[in-house]
């Protein structure tokens, strides 16, 4: 999380929070990350609530927190932030929004599906402050849900581990089980098979139905991914957040291995740099993209709702090709983008 550049200006900005603790920047409902910044005066007031992991996490909440940075930089105005726990409940979701709205925040961004439920709730109650959510569809008129064909971007990393792969055998680790990561697998296993269907997939989730852990634990990440290395997988793709470095790091450790990331382009991500030699890419999901599109629809008065889907054709999502180990097989990968974007070839959101 990043410090607080202000520290006057950040604490005057948060002093509304309904549950505030001694040190500004930390709620006392819970351990959550929170930090605020300063910006111009009469700009923007943008209320950011992370999943598990915050702002840091090299991959999802990053990309949304870039998308709010931008909108600050462009805009002026402040950001507020808080960050969920793995061991967070309905009404701790609640909570965080409502908080975010009593202090007169707008718009507010969840970031994260577990959010849906909670942003139903308060957005009703606070129908003159815009919602945003990505990852989730949640019906109100003051809700802009931010959606993306992550199974596209997936389909696209399937074809590349298919044609990079050694030895016939890959791995894809998820976070969580859920139907929204299971569409990350569902794209690259078809894009796998699409490309030589003797290629072997092992599959693992690193936590199950309301544990979220596994979107927060490198330790995991890592376990996961050398038990595949050992199996004699070569190439392995995690959708996990900040456990997917964990995996990164397993694979860096392993002679002709490959890793892709996932959501940000971790090939350029800070603090992931002694490990680019072996990120092959990364299915890239513009989150910033969605989150600065809504910020700036409310911005000009004119804020964003229903379901806006971010796909492969708008550029919503890509296959990422820093560091140029893709070259030998870019045509490849151009076609079957433009087959997808075509309808030519539908990608599977289940698997």
């Amino acid at each position: 999380m990043r410090r607080v550049a202000k520290l006057s200006a950040a604490c005057l900005a948060t002093a509304a929070l309904a549950l505030s603790a001694t040190a500004c920047g930390k709620t006392s409902s819970d351990d959550a990350s929170s930090s605020s910044s300063g910006g111009a005066k009469g700009g923007i007031k943008i209320g950011l609530a992370y999943d598990v992991g915050g702002r840091g996490d090299r991959s999802f909440n990053d990309s949304a927190a870039r998308g709010a940075d931008k909108a600050e930089k462009q805009f002026g105005g402040s950001i507020k932030e808080l960050t969920a726990k793995t061991s967070d409940t309905e009404p701790d979701r609640e909570q965080r929004l409502q908080d975010l709205a009593d202090a007169g925040y707008n718009p507010i961004v969840a970031v994260g599906y577990a959010y849906a439920p909670s942003v139903q709730k308060i957005a009703a109650k606070y129908p003159k402050t815009s919602f945003g959510i990505v990852d989730s569809v949640v019906d109100g008129k003051n809700v802009d849900s931010i959606t993306f064909t992550e199974e596209q971007s997936s389909y696209l990393a399937g074809v590349a581990a298919a044609l990079k792969t050694k030895k016939n055998h890959i791995g894809f680790i998820g976070g969580v089980d859920n139907p929204l990561i299971k569409k990350f697998q569902a794209g690259y296993v078809q894009g796998v098979h699409d490309t030589n269907p003797k290629v072997k997939v092992d599959v693992q989730y690193l936590s199950h139905g309301q544990d979220t852990s596994g979107f927060s634990s490198p330790d995991k990440g890592q376990q996961a991914a050398q038990g595949m290395l050992d199996n004699g997988a070569d190439v392995i793709y995690t959708a996990a957040g900040s456990s997917g470095t964990g995996a990164i790091e397993a694979v860096n450790g392993v002679k002709g291995a490959w890793a892709i990331g996932v959501d940000s382009d971790q090939y350029n991500i800070p603090g992931m740099e002694k490990y680019k030699s072996s990120i092959l890419t990364s299915a890239v999901k513009n989150v910033d993209v969605g989150v600065f599109d809504f910020i700036q629809s409310v911005k000009n008065g004119k804020p964003l709702a229903g379901n806006n889907v971010y796909s492969l054709a708008k550029g919503g999502v890509s296959l990422a090709t820093s560091g140029g180990y893709l070259k030998d097989i870019q045509s490849k990968l151009d076609a079957a983008k433009q087959n997808i974007v075509d309808g030519k070839i539908k990608v599977k959101t289940t698997p």
